[in-house]
């Protein structure tokens, strides 16, 4: 845990309720010392590359968050540069709650789950709108090729803090596609059986 998340997370409501919960003292050190800006290490950015989806959460002018899921081809999500990540915005239902949030307040949090090995990284940021028609060579670097969609615009997220936070309590799930790596070795052995069945039923039919 960095200090930049602390210092984001750790409002005086979330430090009083720690204290009255004993766990104050052991998140103190967070808040200590010098700040260092949090910056996207290769494991993070090897890791936002594989996600094909992030929970992402906006708030309202009213003071309301809303959550979405975002969808898309693994590595759609992009990492710019040690401190900053993006993405193409795709035509959705058009509503524009995230979208219209964003102009209100640019604050953005986002987490990214990976449930067949029961990890989760945190992702705090601001959030800059870029018209699709303004930066045609961002739009191009965010594209999928084959993906049929209409990219309407360009998220672009200036890092604020980052956390990868505890496995536990993270329910292991997998996609039809990564379930495929565990059928792998059960189709092989059921194979291996089938043959064997075959050979044995040979045998006991020279036999009689």
């Amino acid at each position: 845990m960095a200090r930049p998340f602390a210092e984001i997370s750790f409002t005086p409501s979330v430090r009083e309720t720690q204290a009255k919960n004993g766990s104050a003292n052991g998140y103190a050190k967070f808040l200590d010392g010098t700040r260092q800006e949090d910056s996207i290490s290769p494991v993070e950015a090897r890791f936002i590359g594989q996600r094909d989806g992030f929970y992402q959460a906006t708030v309202s002018e009213t003071g309301w968050p809303y959550v979405q899921f975002r969808g898309g081809p693994a590595g759609f999500l992009k990492v710019l540069d040690e401190r900053t990540l993006a993405y193409a915005d795709l035509r959705g239902n058009r509503q524009y709650l995230s979208t219209g949030n964003l102009l209100g307040n640019d604050r953005i949090s986002l987490i990214l789950m990976d449930y067949p090995n029961q990890r989760r990284l945190k992702i705090w940021g601001r959030a800059k709108l870029i018209d699709a028609n303004a930066d045609p060579a961002l739009m191009q670097r965010l594209s999928e090729p084959g993906y049929r969609a209409h990219p309407e615009r360009a998220i672009v997220i200036k890092l604020e803090a980052m956390d990868w936070n505890c496995p536990q309590h993270i329910p292991q799930r997998l996609t039809l596609e990564e379930f495929e790596d565990y059928l792998v070795p059960l189709r092989t052995e059921l194979e291996a059986l089938k043959a064997r069945n075959a050979r044995l039923e040979e045998a006991l039919g020279k036999q009689n």
